[in-house]
């Protein structure tokens, strides 16, 4: 299902690029409500995983998961390490780069309790799936742009009624639904960054792109943030 159709047949729980409530609240409601149109009556479980402690707990219920036919577990550690790249100075001096990043977050899972719950699913008669919901990009070229306060402050995309910009280093949606992507009123149009740009204001220019000049940002049009890997792991036996 497409965003447009997300946002249209879950009005009730979709949330809008305005609004203020995290977009990633509903991410267990979503997969029932998926299940339940593709009429699949599984037994499932969801969880979200943010600290270590969250994971040490559920590879120790490892068991209990055996019980259900599908379980989604999100890790998130390696999102949050990409934004906390963009805020805190000491986690910059830790990635410097690209391969920096890699290696910080290789040691955190060669330590995680991701790889030690893989290791316990190993021994069983399961089937896992590594994937996830988008990859970044290390940006480095700002791109101005001009919008009004309604304009949503992701980096790579922007969404609203009154954008003013030069359209040569980025994609314009200025008909949303030819991408089935939501349009809140009649003069919603999307423009997306391609390759290693980002947006930035003119007001305080200068500072906006030392701040956020070799972060890692999503949201735009790049391989490494579009294409999205995916592993299916079996036991040996």
């Amino acid at each position: 299902m497409m965003p447009a159709d997300m946002a249209k047949f879950h009005s009730d729980i979709w949330v809008q690029e305005d609004d203020e409530e995290g977009k990633n609240l509903n991410e267990e409601e979503f997969l029932r409500r998926n299940l339940q149109k593709q009429k699949i009556n599984a037994k499932i479980s969801y969880h979200k995983i943010i600290t270590q402690q969250q994971g040490r707990n559920l590879v120790d219920i490892v068991d209990n998961l055996m019980n259900n036919q599908l379980n989604a577990i999100v890790f998130n550690f390696v999102d949050m390490l990409s934004h906390a790249r963009t805020d805190i100075n000491m986690i910059r001096e830790l990635m410097p780069d690209n391969a920096a990043y890699r290696s910080l977050t290789k040691s955190w899972f060669m330590h995680s309790p991701l790889l030690d719950l893989l290791k316990k699913l190993s021994e069983r008669k399961v089937q896992v799936v590594l994937t996830t919901d988008h990859g970044t990009i290390c940006v480095k070229r700002p791109f101005k742009i001009i919008g009004d306060r309604n304009v949503n402050t992701n980096l790579r995309y922007k969404q609203g009624k009154n954008l003013n910009y030069d359209d040569d280093k980025l994609l314009v949606a200025q008909q949303p639904e030819r991408f089935h992507l939501p349009k809140l009123n009649l003069s919603t149009s999307y423009v997306f960054a391609v390759e290693d740009y980002f947006f930035a204001y003119p007001n305080n220019f200068n500072y906006y792109v030392n701040y956020y000049k070799d972060t890692f940002q999503h949201g735009g049009l790049s391989l490494e943030e579009m294409i999205i890997p995916f592993i299916v792991l079996k036991p040996k036996g």
